[in-house]
């Protein structure tokens, strides 16, 4: 009898072990153990479900960085991956799913900026909701403070081109941008048709620069960024630029500000043309002294990130949130 008892004991603890194993939920939780992740109960399961969907429908691919024939260098742009894990840890207290509560890792393009030929840029990747202010400055010294007090106000940073004379001339202004925690460029020493420069006049140029910016505003300033005067160029000083450290920038919203046209008329024509990736380009004037207030707020309003040129050209995709109720 006893033997009897021992053998239907066996044969009960056979028939679990089957059943448990092709339980289509063991298996489940067995590969999911396998693979270093948490156990899920039964009235969490959908939620797990529910972002490993998400996981495939919101994945996205890199984009290397490329010489376009019109934009001529595009910077590249991480693609994303959700952290499953790290998304069910964010939304299991709350036992439902919430896109906006899913974590992601930045995966890096294969092709990056700097693997590119010297190329200019004139716009940064479109799928970057982000636009940046160049600020050209040689002149224009009376409208400086008010625009450095307008982008403070906003905590908004700009990348200010210096031209070497200008600098040389007006210490406490250069240092006065960058202590406001701007970018600070190149915008040649004395702002020459750079086309027209033999190539040992183009390095005196750059070099020059670099050396009374750094000079001027702090030894730790490594200036990565080259604006040639007027947009006048030719390869060799975009090649120039590069064996320098220096990317040559241009632009694709140009304000026409030198033209002295009303506040409102700036802000008309960069509102009509600008695009993620925009690289507007401006100058210490009156007129845009008067209309970058309302330039920052309208271009804000269209949920566009504004930042230096090193931060729009940068590969960090920006994840944009759905605001709730």
């Amino acid at each position: 009898m006893k033997n009897s008892k021992s053998l239907i004991g066996i044969m009960m603890i056979a028939i679990l072990t089957v059943v448990l194993i092709e339980n289509p939920l063991s298996n489940q939780y067995l590969t999911k153990l396998k693979h270093g992740t948490i156990y899920i109960y039964a009235d969490q399961s959908d939620l797990y479900n529910q972002i490993e969907l998400a996981a495939k429908e919101y994945s996205i691919k890199p984009q290397d960085a490329k010489v376009d024939k019109i934009w001529k260098a595009i910077p590249g742009i991480n693609g994303l991956k959700v952290d499953i894990k790290a998304s069910y840890d964010n939304m299991k207290k709350d036992k439902k799913f919430d896109k906006n509560k899913l974590i992601y890792t930045q995966i890096k393009p294969k092709v990056h900026l700097e693997d590119l030929p010297p190329s200019p840029i004139y716009r940064g990747n479109p799928d970057k909701p982000m636009v940046s202010f160049l600020i050209n400055v040689a002149w224009g010294n009376e409208y400086l403070p008010k625009m450095l007090e307008t982008l403070k106000k906003y905590n908004i940073h700009a990348t200010f081109f210096l031209e070497g004379r200008w600098t040389q001339n007006n210490p406490e202004l250069a240092k006065m941008i960058v202590e406001n925690g701007n970018e600070v460029g190149n915008h040649s020493f004395s702002h020459p048709d750079m086309k027209n420069l033999t190539s040992a006049r183009i390095r005196e140029e750059l070099i020059k620069t670099n050396q009374v910016i750094q000079a001027t505003t702090g030894e730790d300033i490594k200036v990565k960024w080259f604006a040639p005067p007027s947009g006048s160029y030719r390869d060799d000083v975009v090649k120039i630029a590069d064996s320098m450290g220096m990317g040559t920038i241009m632009w694709s919203v140009d304000t026409i500000d030198w033209q002295k046209p009303s506040p409102s008329t700036i802000v008309t024509r960069v509102m009509t043309k600008v695009h993620p990736g925009a690289l507007i380009l401006m100058h210490p004037t009156e007129s845009t002294a008067n209309a970058l207030e309302q330039l920052i707020v309208e271009i804000k309003k269209k949920q566009y990130r504004i930042g230096t040129v090193s931060k729009l050209v940068d590969e960090e995709r920006i994840i944009k949130r759905e605001s709730t109720p």
